[in-house]
């Protein structure tokens, strides 16, 4: 397993992870199908990534099919810009395998490397597993949203999560 920094060449393979990812979770924002992100949008958004110091796209690569993969996305203030919020998504074949943790580890090193100081997240408090992982990787729950997502006609609870470099 390889985790890197994503390529404007990785655009298409990262959307359809991301579609798969989705259409295997029960937690992420976005139901499955909805997401309609083209390759092309998406490599310009890895292309926009690229230039700030603040953000990037860490991805997950066994032989070549991508796995999972780590956005991180920096404040755009002056005040902010020591920050990055986290989105994590892996392949359901994939996850209890040590992938999330090194993700987390790899956007920590890259982070120490780019001056930001703060990671953040957050997680609906029903997903065990993946409070789990963030607790894990050193994250502390900071505070709860009520009623923040809509799911399957019942409203679910997420968790701020905060890591302080």
């Amino acid at each position: 397993m390889i985790i890197r920094i994503a390529k404007q060449d990785d655009a298409e393979k990262l959307i359809d992870l991301i579609r798969q990812v989705e259409s295997e979770a029960d937690f992420m924002l976005m139901e499955a199908g909805e997401r309609n992100t083209t390759a092309e949008q998406q490599r310009k958004q890895i292309e926009h990534l690229e230039r700030q110091t603040n953000s990037t796209i860490l991805v997950a690569e066994d032989a070549g099919t991508l796995a999972g993969y780590l956005f991180a996305i920096g404040g755009s203030a002056k005040r902010t810009k020591h920050a990055a919020y986290l989105v994590i998504g892996i392949l359901k074949a994939y996850r209890g395998q040590g992938v999330g943790t090194r993700l987390f580890q790899e956007v920590e090193k890259w982070a120490r490397d780019n001056n930001v100081s703060r990671l953040e997240l957050t997680a609906v408090t029903e997903n065990k597993a993946g409070v789990a992982l963030y607790k894990k990787s050193g994250f502390d729950v900071e505070g709860m949203k009520r009623q923040t997502l809509l799911i399957n006609g019942e409203y679910y609870d997420e968790y701020v999560m905060g890591k302080v470099l």
